[in-house]
């Protein structure tokens, strides 16, 4: 019975034997499991980096986006501000424009007026002549035709009423208080009185009014209220020429 214990013991040695490499073999899987892990973690990481650099494109791609957007905005805005800025300069030339005619259309107008006016002058001043000569031949005609009483009336009321000394007799308009008599118009005056429109006092009508002498011209009345000169000669109103004018404000 012994022998076979032996055997027994050799037996199960050899089966230990064989047993331990077997042992060993399969434990090496679980070292190549373990320096896989590396590699699959390797890989998880990858699509994650790959993710974060297509966020990072993404992101880069929409700022350039709003960089274009903003620059186009930037240019629209200029070119928005050119052309009103255009629009606002062909306004304000057009608005010129405008006043420039209407100046040069009011100036128009003032030199027509003004020509008319002139035109009228003349026309009036032609009439003014014309009917002052149509008068002075009356009066010519008239003094032609002066009757002896005429003449002695004449003499009766231009030579009884000289000056011993005008200076110390006559009286300005001040002195008297002030001239309230009539005034010609401006138009009629121009045209019959002042010194371009001399005649002969001996030819008009002569009346006396309140102890004063008068004499008609032009359509008018005149009074004479102070004495003539005492150094003008006797037949002054038969051939020194005068004329009737506006002096110190009457």
């Amino acid at each position: 019975m012994k022998p076979i214990g032996i055997i027994s013991t050799t037996a199960l040695f050899l089966m230990l034997g064989i047993a331990a490499p077997v042992d060993a073999w399969q434990d090496k899987p679980d070292k190549q499991e373990e320096k896989g892990k590396p590699a699959k973690q390797e890989q998880r990481a990858k699509p994650e980096r790959q993710q974060q650099a297509k966020g990072q494109q993404d992101q880069q791609r929409q700022q350039r986006q709003q960089q274009d957007n903003a620059a186009k905005q930037q240019q629209a805005r200029g070119q928005q501000d050119q052309q009103r800025q255009q629009r606002q300069q062909q306004d304000n030339a057009a608005k010129q424009q405008q006043a420039n005619k209407g100046r040069r259309d009011q100036q128009r107008q003032q030199r027509q007026q003004q020509a008319n006016t002139a035109r009228q002058q003349q026309q009036q001043q032609a009439k003014n002549q014309q009917s002052q000569q149509q008068h002075q031949q009356q009066d010519n005609r008239s003094a032609y035709q002066r009757t002896p009483a005429q003449v002695h009336q004449q003499q009766v009321a231009w030579q009884g009423t000289r000056a011993h000394s005008w200076q110390s007799e006559h009286r300005t308009w001040q002195q008297r208080g002030g001239y309230r008599g009539y005034r010609v118009p401006e138009d009629r005056f121009r045209g019959y009185y002042g010194q371009d429109h001399g005649f002969r006092i001996y030819s008009l009508p002569v009346r006396y009014v309140g102890g004063h002498r008068r004499f008609h011209y032009g359509g008018y009345w005149f009074g004479l209220v102070d004495p003539w000169p005492e150094y003008w000669d006797t037949d002054w109103y038969d051939n020194d020429d005068v004329y009737v004018d506006y002096y110190g404000d009457g």
